[in-house]
């Protein structure tokens, strides 16, 4: 079965919008080699549609020289909106209901990877659903402080256990964690 990798950019303080505006200095050789790892790995990207949107304004116009454009905006795209009615990015295709299902279905086709970017209700719904197999956490040794788009879960523990860790030397912590169940209290 294929894995479900959402990788996540957040600032010390939990910020996770606009990382464009405060990841870039630590963008390195080393942090672009790890992302590309991590794209290569995956034939498929799941994309909520704010991300989708933000994606597909940027991505078609970019070029490098690792290939990672390239693999942005070659790779199959299912974008999941109960309000967006088509997707014109190249390869791309909107799951409107059912999200579980379908998702569940991809997971079950031969392949590699299955990647989406951010947190956001999208990743919130696959980890209620038991559907996210990975969370790839680049933290930033930065404060944003900004209290709107936090990496956090209001009112829900989702326990997750360290699987692998990899500082770069730009201070980028990657930690990647598997969910696990909740551990019983103990009375």
């Amino acid at each position: 079965m294929r894995k479900l990798i959402a990788s996540v950019m957040t600032s010390l303080d939990g910020a996770i919008e606009h990382p464009e505006v405060w990841s870039m200095d630590y963008w390195s050789d080393e942090a672009e080699a790890q992302a590309c790892e991590l794209l290569f790995a995956s034939d498929a990207l799941l994309l909520g549609r704010v991300t989708y949107e933000g994606f597909a304004e940027a991505w078609p116009e970019m070029t490098d020289e690792s290939g990672y454009a390239e693999r942005m905006n070659s790779l199959p795209k299912y974008v999941v909106s109960s309000t967006l009615e088509k997707a014109d990015w190249n390869n791309s295709t909107v799951i409107g209901s059912d999200v579980a299902g379908e998702v569940a279905k991809l997971k079950q086709q031969p392949g590699q990877n299955i990647l989406t970017f951010g947190w956001g209700r999208l990743t919130e719904s696959l980890l209620s659903h038991g559907l996210l197999d990975e969370v790839n956490v680049w933290l930033h040794p930065v404060l944003v402080g900004s209290e709107e788009g936090q990496l956090h879960r209001k009112g829900v523990a989702s326990p997750l256990e360290l699987v692998d860790s990899r500082t770069l030397a730009s201070g980028i912590v990657i930690l990647n964690y598997r969910p696990t169940a909740p551990k019983a209290s103990e009375d």
